[in-house]
Formats: structure tokens, sequence, C-alpha cells
């Protein structure tokens, strides 16, 4: 699995003009789920999530985590994560899952993180969204479940 982690004021995914999920302070989650991912996946890409250090403490170094902080998640499916550019112009997305254990996945990690008693709200996966955040920092991390990176 891969994620892109942003730190936000606010953010919010719309659905055919309709408001499916909001969040106030926390992060914005996207994504991708790849061929070759399982369970373990999730659970990992979620503990790093939630316990990465990205949010300021009293002397403003970035040293708490949203567990410290008690913000919300907000997530959205991206298979676009696993695009390759490399060769050409148009990206291939061969190492995306397809969508029916992709969303088993995506719905799998979401599930977690309320189990974990995190505010999560989400897309709606496999739908044409709109998302909208205020980027604080900014700061943008990206985490892979095989540490690719």
């Amino acid at each position: 699995m891969r994620a892109v982690v942003q730190r936000v004021r606010e953010a919010a995914v719309t659905v055919d003009g309709r408001v499916v999920g909001r969040i106030g302070k926390g992060l914005l989650v996207l994504l991708g789920v790849g061929q070759s991912d399982a369970e373990g996946d999730a659970a990992y890409l979620l503990d790093k999530v939630l316990n990465l250090r990205i949010f300021e403490d009293e002397m403003g170094k970035m040293n708490r985590s949203l567990l410290d902080c008690g913000g919300a998640m907000l997530v959205i499916s991206q298979f676009t994560l696993y695009g390759d550019a490399r060769k050409g112009r148009r990206p291939s997305f061969v190492e995306a899952a397809p969508p029916a254990p992709g969303k088993v996945l995506y719905e799998r990690f979401v599930a977690l993180a309320r189990a974990r008693g995190i505010e999560t709200a989400a897309g709606e996966f496999g739908a044409m969204m709109e998302v909208s955040l205020v980027n604080y920092g900014p700061v943008t991390i990206l985490l892979d479940s095989a540490k690719l990176f």
C-alpha cells in the first residue's frame, strides 16, 4: 500500500455535488492499494500514519502524532499512486490492485482506523471525487508498506 499523507487544517471530499466526508485538523490520506497487498499492509501503514510525528509540540517542533493531538483523518482511495510513468507519457497502472480487492483493503484501512478510536471520514471508492484541503505547513509525507521509500 502507498499513502500520501498531508497535515491539514481541514479537508473535505465531494461526490456528485454532495459532501461525503469532512474533517477539521488532522490528516488527509490518499491511499493506493497494490497488486500484492494484504491485510498486514493495511495494519502496518495505518500504524505508521497514526504515529507519524508531524504535528508541532509546545516548542514548535514536529514531535507529536495524530494520536497525541486527537485530530481526525480523511481517507481517499487513489489507485493512481501506483502509476508508473517511467516509459512513455501515459502512466501504466498494472501494479495497482484490481477494484474488488482494492476496495476490500481500502475499507479495511478505514475500519482499522475507526476501531482505534480515530475520527475517520472517507471518500467513495471508485467514484470521481473532488477533494479540497487546507494543507498546514505544508507537510506532505510519502509512505509505502513495502518500504520502497
